[in-house]
């Protein structure tokens, strides 16, 4: 009878590196417990002993992404918020457009971990340095994580392909060509505004949004005396 050898040790990162291979590779679908198994070959049962469920996985993924967000690039609190802010928003970007098959993951997955609880203290303190109150602070906390994730996503999901994204002069290169195509005689405001739109997955439409909401953040904090709107029924 043919003994079998003895099993391969793995580690967590060496599951967590295939996962983001596959992910990169294919896309959302594509880091399945058995083709991480097949991917550091062993067999999926021995995946297993150290994530109990694909859930366990996208968690770590998660885990992954936050932590490779530099801390020190927005937590001097000697530099301006808003310029602190802006350094958090772009570190984010570059992380996660570097893998967008994980992007719809790490939105839909949990954010509870040790690294994401960390860049969420990190942002409630810069909230709080900008002269909001607490309850102010994480309202806009949540507004600034919706915008940059939501920006985020809708970046990789223009690009219609799984793979790294191409290179952002690109995108905005094939948005134009098809925004140019717009008929003025019917769509006359749409195709003034093509340049513009074909520009939306660039970095500087991204600042241009932020900027913008931190502008707001601020005029909320300098006038705490005005109306919070009437809830809406139901």
């Amino acid at each position: 009878m043919r003994r079998r050898g003895p099993r391969r040790a793995l580690t967590h990162d060496e599951i967590l590196d295939a996962a983001l291979d596959l992910l990169d590779e294919g896309g959302p679908d594509a880091a399945s417990v058995r083709g991480i198994a097949a991917r550091v070959g062993v067999a999926p049962n021995a995946v297993y002993t150290y994530f109990p469920d694909k859930a366990a996985v996208v968690e770590g993924l998660v885990e992954r992404l936050l932590g490779g967000v530099d801390h020190d690039v927005f937590a001097d609190r000697e530099r301006p918020w808003r310029e602190r802010v802006e350094a958090l928003a772009l570190e984010l970007r570059a992380q996660l457009s570097a893998h967008p098959g994980a992007v719809p993951l790490v939105i839909g997955g949990p954010m509870n971990g040790p690294n994401a609880l960390a860049l969420n203290e990190r942002l409630l303190q810069l909230l709080v340095d900008a002269g909001l109150d607490p309850t102010d602070a994480a309202r806009a906390s949540y507004l600034l994580i919706v915008y940059v994730f939501g920006s985020i996503a809708l970046e990789v999901a223009d690009v219609h392909r799984a793979g790294p994204l191409p290179a952002e002069a690109e995108r905005v290169a094939v948005r134009q060509a098809a925004f140019s195509a717009t008929p003025a005689d019917g769509f006359p405001r749409s195709a003034e505004a093509a340049a513009t739109m074909a520009a939306y997955v660039s970095t500087e439409q991204y600042l241009w949004g932020l900027r913008r909401i931190l502008a707001g953040i601020t005029a909320q904090a300098a006038t705490p005396e005005a109306p919070d709107p009437v809830d809406l029924p139901g």
